[in-house]
């Protein structure tokens, strides 16, 4: 290869390591409620039933409990797979997974890998904490899950579709505030 070619590869990566961060978006995650809205600015645009832990919550390592408090989105995980894509330590096995298929609960669709922006969530990168699609989509809309946010395969694609690396997420025990209500009349467009 010549240097040219090098340097303008060398060029590209850098380019491309420095994209551009959601800031736009906020993603509110009501553990009382077992619900998530998504807003673009302060302007609330979707809704989902989610499941948080069955342990309860906190950060300490070794538990099972979900997170409170204001994070990130560190990475996106799944781009272009299929619905019930199985993951195993964040790869994909090649095996699609059915919603509700006796007997299994492998994480499935997409993974949206969080990171704690202070002290009482610090540790949920490294407990590898994510919003990610579950094949246990009867038990979404109550706490189920092993300190994770799960969704429906449906739902967590949609998210992954509209929120971006370095979009701001908040987990809070009571209930998230009801300005989508308002705003579409009571209609929750992305909740099935």
């Amino acid at each position: 290869m010549n240097t040219r070619f090098i340097s303008i590869l060398a060029f590209a990566a850098l380019v491309g390591g420095c994209a551009q961060k959601d800031t736009l978006h906020t993603v509110r995650i009501s553990v009382a409620q077992q619900k998530m809205i998504v807003y673009r600015e302060d302007t609330p645009i979707a809704s989902y039933p989610v499941s948080t832990s069955k342990f309860g919550v906190g950060d300490h390592k070794g538990t099972y409990r979900t997170p409170l408090g204001k994070m990130v989105v560190a990475q996106k995980i799944g781009d272009g797979q299929p619905l019930g894509m199985k993951f195993q330590s964040r790869r994909p096995t090649g095996e699609i997974v059915r919603p509700d298929a006796p007997g299994r609960d492998p994480i499935v669709t997409r993974i949206l890998w969080l990171r704690g922006l202070e002290s009482q969530n610090a540790h949920a990168f490294d407990r590898g904490i994510y919003i990610h699609g579950t094949a246990e989509e009867r038990n979404v809309g109550r706490p189920a899950s092993y300190g994770c946010i799960r969704m429906r395969s449906r739902d967590v694609l949609s998210l992954f579709n509209t929120i971006g690396v370095g979009a701001r997420v908040e987990i809070v025990s009571g209930p998230v505030d009801q300005q989508l209500a308002q705003t579409t009349g009571g209609a929750h467009p992305t909740v099935r």
